[in-house]
């Protein structure tokens, strides 16, 4: 793949751009963008808020009216608060499990927030988990689950019913170095199932899932689907490298399929089926969307165990916690006039990053008012790209391959330092900080991350500076 060519930046102007993990040599899509997009403070539209410190991510959209805010704070509440085991005195919070991998929403998005992987050799923390399958497809195109380990280990359990395994990482250093003589390592983790409580799985695909920050779902959820359409390129009609394409998924709230925006792979099409299974799969909590526990046939104890109810959340409670979610507001981003912050949007530019980390999106019609029709500066184009094979895990879900991601929003991730106390990115955590993340790239991400190869130390620390500023 030839290497991105760059692109100068000046503020009169604008500028045809990629994004880092893709080509920036696109003639024909997106539209051209101005520095005034790359360095908007505002990422959230009107409903930024300019907090820096531990709970930026954790507050009410700043256009948010005063009467909604009882429904955020009980979702909120719900969201935070750890389920305990049913029955018990609590029964509007009882029903954990019977197999799950955290007590609560927070207990891996702590502070609304990016967990980190578990330090090597030591005690398995929440926020990592595997999603599973095997070979072949289910109703509607999804992922077969595995017959006996159902579609998402868990490793934790009540009294009386086994866990199903526990999460076993080995990792493999991969040297390298920057045009410039500078070394760097790399550290590839391979996962298996440990201490399996059902046998051995046999042949059976694995995809870790580390739990990103979650502001801005809801805008995201509000950017027209026409929008995330015309941006595809799934033939690479334009010759240019880069052949974002739409997953469509299964939307089990509307009983259609739709265009994924949500998770690592653009597998969920609304906050509402993300919250829902998130309760199932990672708290074992049924709810309105997914009222069945999730016991596969093989696991007897599972299935016996004492329910909290039918479903264990119920809809108000539950309609309460997809509002706290789809409304948590975007901080502003920082430091637009530091001159290294402006010098490293344009090696951004120049390394050819925005082709798909989009810095602009605007959104439409929303049931909340104070979603509908913002200028948001999100940094992703919602679409698949193929990432090549060090970054596949291997696992097809719906119609993305198991070397294909979706654009991550690059929205806050310069304050996952301050509010969670870590530098861990990518879709498992494998990256220890920015500057690997975009090492880390391949497939359609190769030709930036070779630009970002070439720079002198200058132009990669401005560049960090950049993406920290976000």
């Amino acid at each position: 793949m030839k290497r991105a060519v760059p692109i100068a930046i000046v503020a009169a102007a604008t500028i045809a751009m990629g994004l880092a993990g893709c080509s920036n040599e696109r003639a024909a899509r997106p539209a051209e963008v101005a520095l005034a997009d790359l360095l908007d403070s505002d990422l959230g539209g009107d409903t930024t808020r300019n907090v820096v410190n531990q709970n930026a991510f954790g507050l009410p959209a700043k256009s948010l009216p005063g009467s909604s805010r009882a429904d955020f704070e009980v979702g909120d509440s719900f969201f935070t608060q750890n389920w305990v085991i049913a029955p018990a005195s609590t029964t509007s919070r009882d029903g954990l499990g019977p197999t799950f991998n955290a007590t609560a929403c927070a207990s891996c998005h702590t502070f609304d927030g990016r967990a980190e992987p578990p330090a090597e050799g030591g005690p398995a923390t929440p926020g990592l988990l595997l999603r599973l399958s095997i070979a072949g497809k289910a109703a509607h195109g999804a992922p077969k689950a595995h017959p006996t380990y159902g579609g998402q280990l868990q490793d934790r359990s009540v009294p009386g019913v086994p866990a199903e395994g526990s999460i076993a990482i080995t990792y493999e250093d991969i040297e390298g170095a920057f045009a410039d003589g500078t070394t760097y390592t790399l550290r590839k983790p391979v996962y298996e199932i440990g201490d399996p409580a059902f046998g051995e799985p046999g042949e059976i695909l694995i995809g870790p899932r580390i739990a990103p920050q979650i502001p801005g779902m809801g805008l995201l959820e509000a950017v027209p689907a026409a929008t995330i359409e015309r941006a595809a390129d799934p033939d690479d009609a334009d010759g240019d490298g880069i052949s974002g394409r739409t997953n469509t998924v299964w939307d089990e709230v509307a009983g259609t399929t739709a265009i994924g925006r949500f998770g690592w792979k653009a597998n969920v099409a609304s906050v509402r089926q993300q919250t829902a299974g998130a309760f199932s799969g990672d708290v074992g909590i049924t709810s309105p969307v997914f009222p069945d526990a999730d016991c596969p046939e093989a696991q007897t104890a599972c299935a016996a165990a004492p329910s909290g109810g039918s479903p264990e959340i119920d809809d108000d409670t539950f309609d309460a916690v997809v509002f706290y979610t789809r409304v948590l507001s975007v901080p502003a981003a920082r430091d637009a006039d530091d001159k290294n912050v402006r010098r490293g949007a344009q090696v951004f530019a120049d390394s050819g990053c925005a082709s798909c980390h989009t810095p602009k999106l605007t959104t439409g019609a929303s049931d909340i008012d104070a979603l509908a029709n913002q200028t948001i500066h999100p940094f992703t184009d919602l679409l698949l790209h193929d990432m090549g094979p060090d970054l596949a895990d291997g696992r097809p879900d719906f119609e993305a391959s198991g070397s294909e991601w979706r654009t991550p929003p690059l929205w806050g991730i310069g304050l996952v330092e301050t509010i969670n106390g870590h530098t861990r990115f990518l879709h498992d955590g494998r990256a220890r900080n920015l500057l690997e993340t975009i090492l880390w790239h391949g497939g359609e991400g190769e030709a930036s991350r070779d630009a970002v190869l070439d720079l002198p130390k200058k132009d990669r620390d401005a560049l960090i500076d950049f993406l920290e500023s976000r």
